[in-house]
């Protein structure tokens, strides 16, 4: 959903890097892999194909923080949807 943002935090010799990948469009979402040593960002439409991605040696990650799009607060009095 627009709004989906991930920032990773990446070790860069002396120092710490702070990368931001967001969902810029309606629709799309960001999705995070990991495996083989490697942490993968994309940017992914409705339909799953990728728009852009950005990779990381796992070994580097410092910290990786997912924020989910902000979803409407229900209106005062109002129960929010809830699917079973």
């Amino acid at each position: 959903m627009k709004g989906d943002s991930v920032e990773i935090v990446v070790e860069a010799g002396s120092e710490t890097r702070t990368y931001s990948i967001q969902a810029t469009r309606a629709g799309r979402r960001v999705e995070v892999t990991h495996g083989r040593g490697l942490v993968e960002v994309t940017e992914v439409t409705r339909g799953g194909t990728p728009v852009r991605t950005a990779r990381f040696m796992a070994g580097r990650v410092v910290a990786l923080v997912e924020h989910p799009a902000a979803d409407e607060a229900p209106r005062e009095g109002e129960l929010p949807l809830r699917v079973a």
